[in-house]
């Protein structure tokens, strides 16, 4: 029943590349996955979108975890907007700021926000300016796994840890049992898969064990998994792959991959564990920090928040585009897209396609920003 279910996400993403007649190239290193993209665009309201002076091919690239919601997104506005022609290649956050840096996109996805040296860098393609990061996507990162005869698994941050650090091997390890008592475990190997790419998703996961349990997760984090042990595999679609046909396997991912799986639960010391969902995530997003100074918004996600419902494992895509210097043949298309993406129509998008909407009050301040690029 899981293997039709995602066969059938499978062919709603295969229409919808058809419908859509895009050419999705680009550089980088990540992919596309499940897309519940089909369903939620019958919401969206095409006649709202201003195409204003777009016309052209965009190249982009960046996030795997956003891919499936850039793909409804670019059917909507491509209907809309005839002239332009929209190519976005999920091939990973790092691989789609190297683009960025490199001239080669007019704007990248990053599941984690510029740093110094990448912001120094974007100087010398934003004649002016720099890039920025535009807050557009939110997710819960599932942790998704595969064991038989068991549904409902609940974890804590000291015991994920443990696991894709690889001191907890067994399934039926007592660190386990002790949060799931009514649980038959089986005394099968645990094989924890990461990311073999550079990776926003991974880069957060990590910041969520850095935050939630320093003492059990002693790596400084980023895009690169640091960790020894377990297997890799490439992309959102790639470790969602290895999991649904692994007895024994667990992962990370940005929730819409992990359709037709079971999904841990996370004890974060509220109340009720918490499972990954959209609802959860934008809690969580409610509670962060706008860290970015100037035009720049990147956002400050409380890891460890314990409010009810807030699901603690959540990433922020951000569109990366600069501020001042981007291309004059593609500026016009960079904005019709990027003004409709963060538009109520776009974000209201995002519920049905396994994402989280950004908060409104933040929402508001990328809108604001979008106009004044140039």
């Amino acid at each position: 029943m899981k293997l039709q279910r995602m066969n059938r996400r499978a062919l709603t993403l295969g229409a919808l590349a058809v419908s859509g007649a895009l050419a999705l190239t680009a550089c980088g290193s990540d992919d596309t996955g499940s897309n519940g993209g089909g369903d939620a665009t019958s919401t969206a309201k095409a006649g709202s979108i201003d195409c204003g002076d777009a016309k052209g091919q965009l190249l982009a690239d960046g996030s795997s975890a956003q891919k499936n919601a850039i793909d409804a997104w670019v059917k909507q506005f491509t209907a809309q907007c005839s002239g332009v022609q929209i190519n976005y290649k999920g091939s990973g956050s790092g691989a789609g700021i190297t683009a960025f840096n490199q001239g080669q996109v007019a704007f990248a996805g990053s599941d984690s926000a510029l740093d110094s040296e990448e912001i120094a860098a974007s100087k010398e393609v934003c004649s002016g300016g720099q890039g920025i990061d535009l807050p557009m996507v939110g997710g819960p990162i599932a942790v998704s796994y595969n064991v038989p005869g068991v549904d409902n698994l609940v974890l804590d941050a000291p015991t994920l840890a443990k696991i894709f650090d690889s001191k907890i091997k067994k399934w039926n390890d007592e660190a386990i049992k002790k949060l799931n008592p009514d649980a038959e475990l089986p005394d099968l190997n645990i094989q924890p898969f990461h990311r073999s790419d550079e990776s926003g998703t991974t880069d957060n996961f990590t910041k969520y064990l850095i935050a939630a349990t320093p003492e059990n997760w002693k790596y400084e984090g980023g895009k690169a998994w640091q960790a020894d042990g377990g297997q890799a595999a490439s992309g959102s679609s790639g470790v969602a792959q290895q999991v649904s046909q692994t007895s024994g396997a667990i992962s990370y991912m940005e929730l819409s991959y992990a359709e037709g799986m079971d999904v841990v639960a996370i004890d974060t010391g509220a109340a009720e564990p918490v499972k990954a969902s959209t609802d959860g995530a934008t809690k969580a997003i409610a509670d962060a920090e706008v860290v970015g100074t100037g035009k720049d918004l990147a956002l400050e996600i409380n890891y460890k928040t314990k409010a009810e419902g807030a699901y603690p494992i959540t990433l922020v895509t951000y569109e990366i585009v600069c501020d001042k210097g981007n291309k004059a043949e593609t500026l016009p298309a960079t904005k019709a897209f990027l003004n409709y993406i963060a538009s109520e129509d776009g974000q209201g998008l995002l519920a049905d396609a396994g994402y989280a909407p950004i908060p409104d009050d933040i929402i508001a301040k990328v809108r604001t920003t979008i106009e004044g690029l140039s």
